[in-house]
């Protein structure tokens, strides 16, 4: 069967489960082949009989609803077991408490709410809330500034990419409410100076969350296993709040994160209570009203399947993996890692490459690499699926990097206009290249995918003189993803 239609229409007849799943087969045939290990993000494999867990707990509860806890006991149960679980991991006091989420980016969004209630509470004066953090933490915070009012101050890191703590210190202000570490900080694999900035947040009087949605399940397990980890939980004074998700290292199934909180009456400002409807009294403790029992049951499943032994069989095949590839990398010329990254996430950058090159070369050989810019790099995160391709990843990077290196008139050509652009878009009044760079965004967002190559992307918008512009491009294009194909074969069908 060859059907790469696009439905408009719910069909007029139902299909046979037969015909959806050769047209879902065929459909997931375009996707990135996480499952051969080429993918660096997005998957995090743990073996056949961990996702055979996954699976089955999440359909045996796939219609239940954690909306309410008094329906369905079992969920109320299984999450907050998930929850000390998690919590026993991170901190040596039981009076932490949390909840699960759908997402990394839930888990923050609930830690700076809270931290918006909190400082209602404490500070009515403090008008906005500003939140102090380094330049590399997670874009949910933004996010969460976007939706909730808060005010956000980037603090540019140092040379290690780690936070730089005295200018955070010299950014808090008369309206500060909260400092933000990572643990690591996505982009370079780096754990900031938590207990320096917990520290800092004490003697002010302010909040300290950790982003340890990437860490918090793979920290403590590396550390048993004699890797140097710097202090980063509930361990350290002044750590106030912590975000880990359980679908990254926990090799739970999507999505299911936990935000925790050191004591109930912080968390008690994540919370939302209505008492006057109609439809009777509606409670929920994070964002979403529905929650998939599934996420809490595989969740629950896998993290009682694993135990301390599976994780830390795990850790240690994916930090060997991890060192393998970092030491394979710096041998290849030209390549270098950025920073010194405490797991199994990290950034591959060059001096004199370009590595949107790198990384296009990179795809055109199987490979799914995450690019990254600030600087230009690409960013793999390690599962103990990657332990087979090591040696064909490090064989085809040496190439690509070759590649990459050698001057092509393409490429030169690609550069020299790109520079032209540039300069004539910052001689032309902002206004005007303001259109021109909306025009250029729907033209990209009419073709309903990205080019084959990212590198005069990524470089289109590194040119761009105003940074409002690149927001307005990337929006255009992902509009673009959500509005159904023209002259692609759409039809009612």
């Amino acid at each position: 069967m060859n059907d790469t239609s696009f439905r408009t229409h719910l069909p007029p007849q139902g299909n046979p489960p037969e015909t959806l799943w050769e047209i879902m087969t065929e459909a997931r045939s375009q996707d990135a082949p996480w499952q051969a290990g080429r993918v660096f993000s997005l998957v995090f494999w743990a073996g056949d009989d961990v996702a055979a867990v996954a699976h089955e707990a999440y359909s045996r509860f796939f219609a239940e609803n954690a909306l309410n806890p008094s329906a369905f006991p079992s969920l109320r149960r299984f999450e907050t077991e998930v929850i000390s679980m998690t919590a026993h991991l991170l901190a040596d006091d039981d009076a932490v408490v949390g909840n699960m989420t759908s997402g990394g980016t839930e888990s923050i969004l609930m830690a700076m709410k809270t931290a918006r209630d909190w400082a209602r509470a404490q500070w009515p004066r403090r008008t906005p809330p500003e939140v102090v953090l380094p330049a590399t933490a997670h874009p949910a915070f933004a996010k969460a500034a976007h939706y909730f009012g808060l005010t956000l101050v980037p603090i540019p890191v140092q040379e290690d990419f780690r936070a730089d703590v005295a200018a955070m210190a010299a950014a808090i202000s008369p309206r500060t409410v909260m400092l933000v570490a990572s643990a690591p900080s996505y982009p370079q694999g780096v754990v900031d100076p938590v207990a320096e900035i917990a520290a800092l947040a004490q003697t002010h009087g302010l909040l300290c969350h950790v982003d340890a949605c990437v860490g918090g399940m793979m920290l403590p397990f590396i550390a048993r296993l004699g890797y140097p980890v710097p202090p980063f939980d509930f361990r350290v004074p002044g750590v106030t709040s912590l975000s880990v998700d359980l679908h990254k290292y926990g090799y739970a199934a999507k999505g299911a994160s936990v935000i925790l909180y050191r004591h109930a009456a912080l968390r008690r400002q994540q919370m939302f209570a209505s008492t006057d409807w109609s439809g009777g009294i509606y409670a929920s403790p994070t964002m979403t009203g529905t929650r998939p029992g599934g996420a809490i049951a595989a969740a629950w499943a896998v993290m009682n399947y694993l135990g301390e032994a599976g994780y830390l069989r795990l850790a240690r095949t994916v930090m060997e993996t991890t060192q393998q590839l970092q030491a394979g990398v710096t041998a290849i010329p030209g390549l270098q890692i950025l920073g010194k990254p405490t797991m199994s996430v990290f950034a591959i950058a060059s001096p004199r490459l370009d590595m949107y090159e790198v990384g296009d070369e990179m795809t055109l050989r199987g490979w799914h690499l995450d690019r990254q810019q600030a600087p230009p790099s690409l960013h793999l995160t390690i599962h103990a699926g990657h332990a087979p391709v090591v040696p064909a990843f490090l064989a085809d990077i040496a190439d690509a990097a070759a590649a990459a290196g050698r001057l092509r008139p393409r490429r030169l050509m690609w550069h020299l206009g790109q520079r032209g652009a540039a300069g004539l878009l910052r001689l032309l009044p902002p206004a005007l290249a303001s259109r021109l760079t909306e025009k250029a965004g729907a033209l990209l967002a009419s073709g309903g995918d990205l080019p084959q190559r990212s590198a005069p992307l990524y470089g289109m918008m590194g040119a761009l003189p105003h940074r409002q512009d690149v927001e307005a491009l990337v929006l255009d294009l992902l509009d673009g993803f959500t509005r159904p194909p023209r002259g692609k074969g759409a039809g009612k069908r």
